[in-house]
């Protein structure tokens, strides 16, 4: 069973068993399928099932010579309309199966964050076509298995705006000394030096998460899980249609980039509304929007 099903709301689903005759129901009641020859005597086919708006299973797999969807794997997949981030990314093809990760070179995350693509079909079908795969945005989207609600931080409008100025300002920074500029490098170092000293102080008389605004740390040893605190843009609420089970859709910024994690409600602890934060461990996945047909080949590129 894939650990964050239960995400779209199929907690209840369990063992293995059950979780074939669901695929199997939701195979045959969904029109959402596309099919490409990957080679002279294999296909590739995707079946999209939507148990909510933007929200549902992907199963991927291969048609036989009579005409049977044979699946080798599934996931939960949400979709997003935000672009997250128009920074580099490349994309690479996973070892063990027709699947893609993203990277992407963002300065406002710190990290170099990687992504499970959940358009892979799409990428596929770009390749054979010999079309471009260079990557336009991307549309971040994640799942948590269990999360909770912190109270915001009380900030005025000044203190928001030299938060702005100062994270405009780092990107820069970062940017300048990733093209070898070393003022550049020197400044950041200085900037580290006090930032510390400056939480050293505050962590003895304050609570962490009164310091800590928003954060986005990797988690585990998956490179696309990430321990995230963000604040919450907007709160949305989907209902799994053969389960009826709540999931939470908000969107988040952590660290000046906007994505999505879906979360059911019963696994939220805490009251989601915009304003608030969240706090939680996420698997990322992400859409990359490509441009419009056109020959060529771009930062994307399969490995």
């Amino acid at each position: 069973m894939h650990k964050y099903l239960r995400s779209i709301g199929f907690s209840t689903y369990k063992n293995k068993r059950d979780i074939e005759k669901l695929l199997a129901i939701l195979e045959q009641t969904t029109d959402r399928r596309q099919c490409i020859p990957i080679e002279p005597d294999a296909n590739l086919c995707e079946v999209r099932a939507e148990v909510a708006p933007g929200m549902g299973i992907a199963m991927m797999g291969e048609v036989d010579e009579q005409g049977y969807f044979r699946r080798e794997f599934y996931y939960p997949y949400l979709e997003s309309g935000d672009d997250s981030s128009t920074a580099d990314c490349s994309i690479q093809r996973h070892t063990e199966k027709e699947t893609f990760a993203g990277l992407l070179d963002d300065s406002r995350v710190g990290i170099s964050l990687i992504f499970y693509l959940d358009n892979s079909f799409e990428l596929q079908s770009r390749f054979l076509k010999r079309l471009s795969s260079r990557a336009l945005s991307v549309r971040l989207s994640s799942f948590a298995a269990e999360g909770k609600i912190l109270l915001p931080l009380h900030k005025t409008r000044k203190q928001i705006e030299m938060a702005r100025v100062a994270a405009r300002d780092r990107n820069s920074l970062l940017e300048a000394a990733r093209n070898g500029d070393e003022e550049a490098m020197e400044t950041l170092t200085i900037e580290d030096i006090d930032l510390y000293s400056q939480i050293s102080r505050r962590v003895m008389r304050e609570d962490l998460y009164s310091i800590v605004d928003s954060s986005f740390m990797p988690s585990g040893i998956e490179c696309d899980q990430y321990s995230v605190i963000g604040e919450i843009l907007h709160v949305k609420e989907l209902e799994n249609r053969i389960t009826s089970e709540v999931v939470y859709d908000l969107t988040l910024n952590c660290n000046d980039v906007v994505f999505h994690v879906g979360i059911a409600r019963k696994d939220l602890m805490g009251e989601p509304q915009a304003g608030r934060r969240f706090k939680g461990q996420i698997w990322m996945q992400g859409r990359v929007v490509f441009p419009e047909d056109g020959p060529g080949t771009g930062a994307g590129k399969k490995g």
